[in-house]
């Protein structure tokens, strides 16, 4: 019997293969949940009153870091099942706010796809990825490099 909801292999990751993931509606409760499991507690995040009258930001922010976790667990529930062993690298760059309300989704992009020197039946895929409002507005850019299962040993 298959088995559905696997990740891609290698093999599926060719240089300039786009996709993106479906949408995710980011909440108050995600933002305040998230705020307090890390110990993020800026004012940025916690204080309404500073929201208010001090920021620049209209609307309850979200961490950037809560946008980048968003994004990945997006990609991995429609790619990185059994076939993503590793996240090794990236560099990430955050282009705008993202507040309750806001609905995200990641556009991803292969930008490199080599076969690992050190590891048989394993190769390398780095990305771009853009995090995308609803809007069209790119919120959050990151260039993650990944071990990746070959469909072949």
């Amino acid at each position: 019997m298959e088995t559905v909801g696997l990740g891609l292999f290698f093999e599926d990751l060719p240089v300039g293969r786009q996709f993106k993931t479906i949408g995710r509606t980011i909440t108050e409760a995600d933002i305040t949940n998230f705020v307090n499991c890390t110990g993020m507690v800026e004012v940025l995040f916690t204080n309404l009153e500073f929201l208010a009258h001090d920021s620049d930001i209209k609307g309850r922010p979200a961490p950037g870091a809560l946008v980048f976790a968003f994004a990945e667990g997006l990609l991995m529930q429609a790619t990185m099942q059994h076939t993503g062993f590793a996240f090794l690298h990236m560099e990430l760059n955050i282009e705008g706010p993202v507040v309750a309300g806001d609905t995200i989704h990641a556009e991803c992009e292969v930008i490199e796809a080599r076969l690992s020197k050190g590891r048989a039946g394993r190769g390398l895929v780095r990305t771009r990825v853009r995090v995308v409002k609803a809007d069209g507005t790119a919120v959050l850019v990151y260039t993650p490099l990944r071990l990746v299962k070959c469909r072949e040993g």
